[in-house]
């Protein structure tokens, strides 16, 4: 699939408004699939493929040349944009899902505000008051939700990894997040990332800006795919924790 998407032409005026929706339906439906896997079964994929493709049809209608984005850019942002409006009026979560993320959301925010560094997971299970059994446990359960979006700050329906590599793409780049007046979220975020413990950040790079699997990652520093999933999950939590300090309220826009 990546290299079918690799081959993908870019924008041309010369292209007809149904040749550029063709182009890009194989774009469609890998962003569909990659977020369906993440997600619980009941959730139908050709209901994610046929979002996409209303966000494809979007980004055909309104996509402006003369702002300097590459076409492939902005429909990923209206493609995935639209699956999240989806995913989002399914409201998929399982309310365990939702409670068991608030409570460690909590943890993470209460530890990152008392102790003004990223909280190590021993210090957050006595903070949640179970063992380091069972804080790894959570992390399993939770594992499948990618917290980070665009759309709100944050929305834990988000399962695509691509919307923190969006929010960090080069600052000398014009993109989506910059033209709806977004673009002080990479600076904040950026600094936010900055502040992880090593392990994290590089996980974090790795996971997003390499687009290495868990698995690679994994082969890479020498350690389980489990651990390097939780150490991802630890990351993504701590990173809501500091986004939350910064914004005084609350992330999810409650």
């Amino acid at each position: 699939m990546r290299a079918v998407l690799s081959r993908m032409k870019e924008y041309s005026p010369q292209m007809s408004r149904e040749d550029l929706i063709l182009e890009y339906i194989p774009l469609v439906k890998y962003l569909a699939q990659r977020i369906a896997s993440r997600l619980p079964q009941n959730v139908e994929l050709e209901d994610l493929i046929n979002a996409g493709v209303i966000g494809l049809i979007d980004a055909v209608e309104k996509y402006d040349p003369s702002k300097r984005i590459k076409f492939r850019t902005y429909a990923e942002f209206r493609i995935k944009g639209a699956i999240f409006d989806e995913l989002r009026s399914q409201d998929v979560l399982p309310r365990s899902w939702r409670q068991k993320i608030k409570e460690l959301e909590e943890a993470y925010l209460r530890l990152e505000q008392r102790l003004g560094r990223t909280p190590t997971e021993e210090e957050v299970a006595e903070e949640m008051h179970i063992s380091i059994e069972e804080f790894h446990q959570s992390l399993k359960e939770v594992r499948s939700i990618n917290f980070l979006s665009m759309d709100g700050l944050i929305d834990p329906t988000c399962a695509d990894k691509g919307r923190l590599r969006d929010i960090l793409m080069d600052p000398e780049e014009k993109d989506p997040l910059e033209v709806l007046g977004l673009a002080e979220l990479r600076e904040i975020l950026a600094k936010a990332i900055d502040e992880l413990p090593e392990r994290h950040r590089l996980v974090v790079a790795l996971y997003y800006y390499e687009e290495l699997t868990m698995k690679e990652i994994a082969e890479v520093l020498g350690v389980s795919e489990s651990r390097i999933s939780q150490i991802h999950s630890q990351a993504i939590l701590s990173l809501r924790a500091k986004l939350k300090k910064v914004f005084g309220r609350d992330a999810e826009g409650r």
